[in-house]
């Protein structure tokens, strides 16, 4: 082995130098059984990052108008219960929240169908905690989606 391709894989990570050996991984949403591309496929990370930033937009804007007494500083804090309150009422409803239908995605459970209460929950506590979304597994799943057992989907 050269030098030059251990420091490209040091670099490139630990799953492209598996690549390199000829190791397959798939497709993001193979394993669980997702479609590669379209409806139904696991939502791009640009497309989720867009919908959490509209969301959050939003919050701040409830927080500093309604909540904060219109002091930016006080509305980071209020903006993080609004984003809770808004992502436990609407993807416990509609599946989605304003973010996300904006940029045409949807939350699901890993079976298909809507999640229950208690998943979602769990979901939006981890999701507020911000370190579980941090954090992804091989399908481009967030640690708070993959405890709850969920995959954000292309709608």
């Amino acid at each position: 082995m050269d030098n030059r391709e251990a420091i490209g894989s040091w670099l490139s990570g630990p799953r492209a130098a598996a690549e390199n050996m000829g190791v397959d991984f798939g497709y993001r949403g193979e394993r669980l059984g997702l479609p590669q591309h379209g409806p139904g496929s696991v939502a791009p990370f640009g497309r989720r990052f867009g919908a959490l930033f509209v969301d959050w937009a939003i919050c701040m804007l409830i927080a500093y108008g309604l909540l904060a007494g219109r002091d930016w500083q006080a509305s980071g804090n209020w903006a993080l219960g609004v984003l809770f309150v808004m992502s436990l009422l609407t993807v416990g409803t509609a599946g989605f929240t304003p973010g996300k239908r904006l940029f045409g995605l949807r939350v699901v459970a890993e079976e298909g169908g809507r999640l229950g209460p208690v998943r979602v929950l769990v979901r939006t506590v981890l999701l507020c905690l911000a370190l579980p979304a941090l954090v992804w597994d091989r399908d481009g799943r967030g640690l708070h989606d993959r405890l709850a057992r969920a995959v954000q989907v292309r709608g």
